[in-house]
């Protein structure tokens, strides 16, 4: 894996390995993603629903972390930004993308909505753009904003391009409140031009529909159904008896030539009485499956018993995404998934052989596909965009955004970030943890992180030993981006060790590494660290294309 300078642009980036980029899709798509670049766009955007989302962290004995941070809040508010957006788009965007985002807020007003809506129209704009001629979008929503989201679509596609709506049963039925319990998404499905990418999918057939149709058997157990093997067309060349069998109106669909291999073959069921016709036995073992429609039922939420479970909100089941990327795509196009949260879509694109491109604005998102993807697929190489590469980059981040980079510095020694908002609040001193098992009992023992991005010395060292006094921890980091002291140093000394009983030896119990040593690869002395998120399954790489779904 790649770390590339913030603000870096590469000039081939479809020939460069596949690509997660941290920060804001809009600024990205602008500045480093190329026309016509890209075959497949899913995105599942917030949907302007009014909930907080919380990441959900797991202890290293599996259980429920109390700990949270809140990965985004999926509200959007109208002010100076949805503002500037709004005139952008009004007065240098497509003219006619201008005249309905206007006449959207003639209707609308000036409300959060409007504020989503115009977020949403200028990347879709830009979407379009990276799109190849063959290319296509999937968009993720819910009845929030669908309706709302199809009328920006069709004036930035064309209501021509619109193809389908998708709805996919993404629970079952429960209660609510004097109105029909919602139990589907939409996914709206545009095309940017006539010609497309296409491969039908299919899926596995329905018990009641293999009752109905294939009710034959042979004798070696092989099922079928029987099939008209009349012309519908005239046929004069085909008009022919055929083992005592009157010829049909129209003559028979296959010459006499097909007609006796396929007898010779035993593909031909035959009447009990010559009235009537021969018919064709169509085995069940050479279909396809049941062709796939616009509503799937047969893709299972990720529930809290799904074992490609990450604990992420609003985590999508990798099927879905199979299905939308073997259906719009081939092998070694390029996917790109601009809101791609917790990676599924890379994921998907992945195992199915394509190139893909990911985005997203949190660090949290980004440090989650990292492990993802390293857990699914052991040895893979990709390229990261936005990350500081060297101490100079690290500084302007954190001068950029003191929040991103504190979750960016925990990413590098796998500590859970602490607290249970975005922006930093009452820590009480502490900022992250890296859980550990170090004896028989199986008691969670803990080292706190402290990160510093400006001035240190000494009495942060003896703020981080009074926390792990008060919070009965084992041990403390302090992760610095300037250089430590020599005073900062011996009060690290002086604090003595932790000794482990599990292994037998002492650990510091003050230990501090600057952001240069980590990003040199040197770590804290823990005796045993767990994984910052749920750790990822493998995942089998396939090349082709994805079928034989269960539509049940």
């Amino acid at each position: 894996m790649a770390r590339l300078p913030i603000g870096h642009r590469s000039e081939d980036r479809l020939d460069a390995p596949n690509t997660l980029y941290y920060g804001d899709n809009l600024d990205i798509l602008r500045n480093s993603i190329a026309d016509a670049s890209v075959d497949l766009i899913y995105l599942d955007p917030p949907f302007n629903s009014k909930r907080d989302y919380n990441v959900l962290f797991k202890e290293k004995s599996g259980e429920a972390s109390p700990a949270q941070i809140e990965a985004f809040t999926d509200t959007w508010e109208w002010d100076r930004s949805a503002e500037a957006t709004y005139a952008e788009l009004v007065t240098t965007g497509p003219e006619n993308v201008g005249k309905m985002i206007g006449a959207l807020r003639g209707f609308l007003g000036t409300n959060d909505m409007m504020a989503y809506l115009v977020m949403m129209a200028a990347r879709l704009v830009e979407l379009r753009r990276v799109l190849k001629p063959t290319g296509s979008l999937y968009l993720h929503c819910d009845p929030t904003a669908s309706h709302y989201l199809k009328v920006v679509l069709d004036t930035v596609f064309g209501k021509d391009r619109f193809l389908n709506e998708i709805t996919w049963k993404r629970t079952s039925a429960h209660s609510d409140a004097k109105r029909w319990s919602p139990v589907a998404d939409t996914i709206l499905y545009y095309a940017k031009g006539e010609a497309r990418t296409w491969n039908p999918q299919y899926g596995e057939y329905t018990g009641e529909y293999l009752t109905d149709k294939y009710r034959f058997v042979d004798p070696d157990g092989r099922r079928y159904r029987l099939d008209n093997m009349t012309s519908p067309n005239p046929r004069p060349n085909m008009t022919y008896e055929w083992m005592g069998h009157g010829p049909p109106r129209m003559g028979w669909r296959y010459s006499r030539e097909t007609m006796t291999r396929l007898h010779d073959e035993g593909r031909i069921w035959y009447p009990d009485s010559k009235d009537k016709r021969p018919q064709f036995k169509r085995y069940l073992d050479e279909q396809a499956g049941q062709i796939a429609t616009n509503v799937w039922t047969d893709i299972d939420p990720v529930n809290a018993r799904a074992t490609e479970r990450l604990g992420y909100p609003t985590q999508k089941p990798l099927a879905l995404l199979e299905r939308i990327i073997a259906a719009s795509s081939n092998p070694g196009d390029v996917v790109l998934d601009p809101f791609c949260g917790c990676g599924t879509a890379v994921v998907a694109a992945q195992k199915l052989g394509r190139r893909w491109i990911g985005i997203d604005v949190t660090h949290l998102s980004i440090t989650l596909m990292k492990k993802r993807l390293e857990d699914s697929f052991p040895g893979i190489e990709f390229v990261i965009h936005g990350e500081p590469a060297d101490v100079g980059s690290a500084r302007m981040f954190a001068e950029a955004d003191p929040y991103q980079f504190q979750w960016w510095a925990l990413s590098l020694v796998n500590a859970m970030p602490a607290g249970g908002t975005e922006k930093k609040g009452a820590d009480r001193g502490i900022d992250g943890v890296i859980t550990f098992l170090d004896d028989a009992t199986g008691k969670p023992k803990r080292c706190l992180v402290q990160v510093k991005s400006g001035h240190v010395g000494s009495p942060i060292v003896q703020q981080l030993i009074g926390t792990i006094t008060r919070e009965q921890a084992e041990i403390g980091l302090l992760i610095t981006l300037n250089p430590s002291t020599g005073p900062m140093r011996r009060e690290a000394v002086e604090a003595g060790f932790y000794h482990s009983p599990g292994w037998d030896r002492d650990y510091p119990r003050i230990q501090i590494l600057t952001v240069e040593e980590l990003m040199a690869g040197k770590q804290p002395q823990i005796p045993y660290g767990q994984n910052t998120f749920a750790k990822a399954g493998r995942v089998r790489k396939t090349g082709g294309q994805q079928q034989g779904l269960d539509l049940g």
